[in-house]
């Protein structure tokens, strides 16, 4: 299928989502330290109407908000999978303080780094706030899992987060693969992005959300393409470019 570069792109094509999700990656990363309560308070000050993390469980089983999935204690460095949630160091919380700190009033997107995670994500979302289930975005690079994971957890957003250059088949059927199987979004990465992909992936009414998008231009021009989601460290700079493509904030 032919597609126009993101440079060809001269109108603003819609997004299925109004207006579209913008995420804080790791909270507001570019002003606060990533994965923490601070960072995802002050996103959500900012303006976000989303907030992404990475989650991994604790070896008793409570999935933590933490992008390495390793800690230094007594010295060394260990897995978060080896350490029990009490002997972690402060600064990592645990997903239930996220959501007892901020709230459930907005989209919650998890880097599954533990694929065994998501059990423990919906058992916890489901204690604190059941209607929060479809604002919580599971994303995985496995696709087959994501599959999986749509027969246990039917409430939940899955979104295959991949690269262009890996999806080996037609994009077509490739889109057509997530819709047969409910993955409701793709995530790749702006530079994989143009108007034309957007438009394919809307046509089989999956979601196209686009992750490191730091600049002004870089924004601008992903929401312009219909991107439903966007994903960046600087919130401030996100929230202006939200605000400027849909309407509200001055022409850019």
């Amino acid at each position: 299928m032919g597609v126009p570069s993101s440079g060809e792109v001269q109108q603003q094509l819609p997004s299925h989502r109004d207006p579209p999700i913008a995420f804080a990656h790791r909270g507001a990363s570019a002003h606060a330290p990533e994965n923490t309560i601070e960072a995802f308070e002050l996103a959500l000050r900012l303006g976000a109407s989303g907030l992404e993390t990475d989650i991994w469980l604790t070896a008793d089983g409570v999935p933590v908000l933490d992008h390495d999935g390793t800690v230094r204690v007594r010295r060394r460095r260990r897995r978060i999978a080896e350490v029990e949630a009490a002997a972690l160091p402060a600064h990592i919380p645990a997903l239930d303080d996220l959501l007892g700190t901020c709230g459930t009033g907005f989209e919650l997107s998890i880097d599954l780094k533990d694929p065994a995670a998501a059990g423990a994500i919906v058992r916890v979302v489901g204690e604190i706030e059941p209607s929060m289930m479809p604002r919580i975005w599971l994303c995985d690079p496995d696709a087959e899992r994501l599959s999986a994971l749509r027969r246990q957890a039917p409430e939940v957003r899955l979104v295959h987060s991949t690269r262009l250059a890996t999806i080996r088949r037609r994009l077509e059927h490739h889109a057509a693969g997530l819709a047969a199987n409910g993955i409701d979004a793709v995530n790749m990465h702006r530079s994989d992005w143009n108007g034309g992909l957007v438009v394919l992936f809307h046509r089989f009414e999956r979601l196209a959300f686009g992750w490191d998008l730091q600049y002004q231009h870089e924004l601008i021009a992903g929401l312009r393409m219909g991107l439903d989601a966007v994903y960046s460290d600087d919130v401030s700079t996100m929230m202006d470019a939200v605000a400027a493509v849909i309407g509200d904030g001055p022409l850019i």
